[in-house]
């Protein structure tokens, strides 16, 4: 857990998790690769529909330095990575406001707005440094050649993001506004390679790269599209309720029959009043209770309760297992 200064907001709350996934000590391309396929899988298993963005700081050096403003490159990408809040012509009057002359602004609005990496590889052609990073992109999509996305990857030459400690591959990931138009969130994970951030604490040449997931923007997706699972897997599937010493003991043996078949038991501590017991089984939003006093010991047929129906029969524990096994997590 972390903390920021910021004034909260929905998706951006002072306190949030810091999640994510790095790979420190290789400049192989393979691990750009292998965390595009985290991100699809993790939110394909989620359900939420998603796209992932990628480009490369090194392009964005290419085009400060095709545009003739090497030195500004860092005001450039400020300037573009507002892209999608303020417009072109918002970037367009930025980039003048931090001191871009016209003619660099009008080659950066030409450039960004190619969509191919064939096209930007003739635009960069001047720039050892952007064709680098056109053909670091390109290796990144080979690795990811045949593999079966369940959501989408895209090049963005307007990604830029704005921590300036990245050096080559960029990653942003946004909820897909298409298959979720009701969700408005800003993006849910982000990263890059980094190719000396280590030489801060006095480690130098050990290159990474890495990706953070939104946590608490995840969440809000996740409940804002009613994607929890009604019922956790791991979550208490019936409780036992006794009515008095002698049932609680019995029902303690019960208990461990139920947990020896894999099943998520517990045992309500005391035979206290029945009204108590079952109040605790509905705040637990526990789907079964088991009722056991004096005719239920005697007879080994216990009362078996669906809490949501309210329907209830007497059944053995054996055949209470054997339901309990094809009712649904």
């Amino acid at each position: 857990p972390v903390w920021r200064a910021d004034r909260p907001q929905k998706g951006r709350y002072q306190e949030f998790y810091q999640c994510d996934v790095d790979v420190v000590g290789s400049d192989s391309l393979s691990y750009e690769a292998e965390l595009v396929q985290i991100y699809d899988e993790v939110f394909g298993k989620l359900g939420i529909k998603t796209v992932t963005r990628i480009n490369n700081r090194k392009i964005l050096a290419g085009i400060a330095e095709v545009a003739g403003i090497p030195d500004q490159m860092v005001d450039m990408t400020v300037a573009i990575d507002k892209l999608d809040k303020i417009g072109i012509e918002g970037v367009r009057k930025e980039l003048g406001e931090r001191g871009i002359g016209e003619a660099a602004v009008a080659k950066i609005e030409e450039i960004l707005a190619i969509k191919a990496l064939a096209d930007l590889k003739t635009a960069l052609a001047a720039s050892e440094t952007g064709l680098l990073g056109v053909e670091e992109i390109t290796q990144v999509f080979a690795y990811l050649d045949g593999y079966e996305f369940k959501n989408t990857l895209q090049f963005d030459i307007t990604l830029a993001r704005g921590l300036n400690y990245y050096t080559g591959c960029i990653f942003e990931v946004n909820v897909d506004t298409d298959a979720h138009p009701t969700v408005k969130m800003g993006s849910i994970g982000g990263g890059g390679r980094y190719a000396d951030l280590t030489s801060v604490f006095g480690m130098k040449n050990m290159p990474g790269v890495g990706v953070s997931f939104g946590a608490e923007r995840v969440y809000d997706v996740l409940e804002e599209l009613a994607l929890f699972p009604a019922e956790d897997a791991a979550a208490l599937k019936v409780l036992l309720i006794a009515f008095d010493e002698g049932s609680h003991l019995y029902a303690f043996r019960c208990l461990n029959q139920l947990r020896a078949a894999n099943i998520n038991a517990d045992l309500y501590p005391e035979p206290t009043k029945l009204k108590k017991q079952m109040k605790y089984a509905n705040d637990r939003n526990v789907p079964y209770v088991i009722l056991i006093g004096e005719n239920e010991v005697t007879s080994g047929q216990l009362s078996f309760k669906n809490m949501e129906s309210g329907e209830q029969e007497k059944l053995s524990t054996t055949e209470i297992i054997t339901k309990l096994d094809n009712s649904p997590s």
